[in-house]
Formats: structure tokens, sequence, C-alpha cells
């Protein structure tokens, strides 16, 4: 069986199509194309509130390119998922039927409240019995949740994420709000770690050359952070090798994490580079298949 997703963010596009293979009563998703476009539809919605004609007719190219890879890799199913800045763009629905009408692809448009939900599917793999604040910080919105015994016992989602944060389209009021919730729950559950998922965190975390599955310090992410700050741009590009719609996010990014971690007294956290693709993966064949399975992904 193979197995497609597609996660329209507020900063990038990204398209996954996974095998799904059986190993000793274990499901593991084998991941056998990847695509991540920066289409940066965020820029567009957090300043004007719409997407512009140029976007969207770049955007449809994407799809059709998407289109053609699912179709030669005759994948089984498909799930398309849009977030932030389409739940934010005025004209929309016009996008959403576009692609309807000419690519024949349905495009959901989740809530925060489900964003997590998929993420959730993923995340409780590499949770044991301590208690965990997850962060999630995408393009144009943040979910939470924290997790006692690997059950989610809280979980919120603001509109705050790392292109709205660079651009200052938020509030005072908003962080103020963040900021009461995480510690009136870390209050309550006490969390001993943080996760931390999106594309920002797992860059910090290759930066900070931390062996894959053990904990990075907030200390440790801070001085990535102070690093990268102490360069311009252009030497974010060239010293650094990020891509140019990562090296000016990675830093409103990483103020959102490193506040969650403060409000919330966490010193470490895990970052099992995971995300909501591969949620979307995990509910896709749990349609196909209720019963229950230990499903994980690898490259």
């Amino acid at each position: 069986m193979k197995l497609a997703a597609i996660d329209i963010g507020s900063n990038a596009v990204r398209c996954q199509i996974s095998s799904v293979l059986n190993q000793h009563g274990k499901v593991i998703f084998k991941r056998i194309e990847y695509i991540r476009y920066p289409i940066r539809f965020g820029e567009d919605v957090f300043k004007a509130g719409y997407i512009s004609e140029a976007k969207i007719v770049k955007f449809i190219k994407l799809m059709h390119a998407c289109k053609l890879l699912i179709d030669v890799h005759e994948v089984d199913h498909l799930m398309i998922c849009a977030t932030s800045a389409m739940r934010s763009a005025l004209n929309a629905p016009d996008i959403l039927a576009r692609v309807q009408e000419t690519l024949g692809m349905h495009i959901q448009v989740i809530d925060g409240e489900m964003e997590a939900e998929l993420i959730n599917k993923v995340i409780v793999n590499f949770l044991d019995d301590q208690n965990y604040l997850h962060i999630d910080v995408g393009g144009g919105s943040t979910e939470f949740n924290f997790y006692v015994n690997r059950d989610k016992v809280a979980s919120r989602s603001f509109e705050q994420g790392s292109i709205r944060h660079m651009h200052g389209r938020d509030s005072e009021e908003l962080w103020n709000n963040m900021r009461h919730w995480i510690e009136v729950n870390s209050q309550n559950y006490k969390p001993a770690c943080a996760i931390g998922t999106g594309g920002n965190i797992n860059k910090i975390f290759e930066m900070a050359r931390k062996p894959m599955g053990l904990p990075v310090l907030r200390s440790e992410i801070e001085a990535v952070v102070s690093s990268i700050a102490s360069l311009t741009m252009e030497e974010r590009l060239t010293n650094l090798l990020l891509n140019p719609d990562r090296a000016d996010v990675i830093l409103p990014a990483a103020e959102i994490y490193l506040s969650a971690m403060k409000w919330a007294g966490i010193e470490s956290m895990q970052v099992p580079a995971v995300g909501l693709k591969d949620g979307m993966l995990t509910a896709l064949y749990e349609q196909q298949h209720p019963e229950k399975f230990i499903i994980r992904s690898i490259k």
C-alpha cells in the first residue's frame, strides 16, 4: 500500500509519499518521495488578508506536479490539509474551488484542534511515563499539548507562528494569553521535558549537533539562536547554508519555543523530526485499518 499526504502550511507546502510495510507486527511508513516548496502564503495573508493571484497560479502548478508524482507512484490513498494561512485567507474558497475544478484534488482546511490531533497520532510514539509539553510552531499558528502517562490532558491552538511574529502580526495580549495558559497547565501537570516539532526546531537541533534520540538543552538552543542572531541575512545563507525561507523565520520561531519552555520551567526538549504530514499518513492508514498497530516512520 502507498499513502500520500500534502500539508499546505503558511510557510511551505510539503508532499510526502510513503509505502506501508509490516515488520514483525509493527507498521512502518517508508518514505519514497518528499517535496517541500516555500510557497509563503502567510506573507500575503497576514499582511493583506488574501493570497495573491501570482501565488495562486504557482500553487496550482505545484499541486499539479504533486498530482503527477502521486499518479506515477500509483498511490492508494491521499489526504490534503491546509492550515493557518488558508484558514485566514479571504479568497480561500475560490482557491479551493479552482484546485478542485482544475485538478480534481480536494483540500481540507483544518482548524488548530484538528491539526494538533493529527500531530498527536505520531507524537505519542515518542513518549514515556514522564509528563511532557508538546510545542509545534508553524508559520501561522502554534499548537501546545500537555501529556501525562502518554495521554493528552490539555490542548490549545494559538494563531501565532513564525511568519505572523516576524511581520508583527501578533500582540502583547496574545503573548500574555499563551503565557497564562502554559503557566496554569504547567502548575497542574508539571512537565519534565518538551517535545518540539516543526521545521525550525528541526534545523536548530541539527545545528546543535545533538545525536538523534537525545534531548537538546534549553541553553544549547539559546546558544544556537545567539549564533544565528549574530549573523547578517546574507551570512546565514552563505555561512550556515540556510534556505532563504528558513533564514528569516528561524529566530521568530525560536522565540516561541524558548518562551514556552521558560514559562513551563522546562530545561530540555526532545526533537523527533515528525510533523503534520506524518500524522496525516497515520490517519489515512487508520481509516483503512481501524485495529490498533504500533506505527513508526523511517526515511
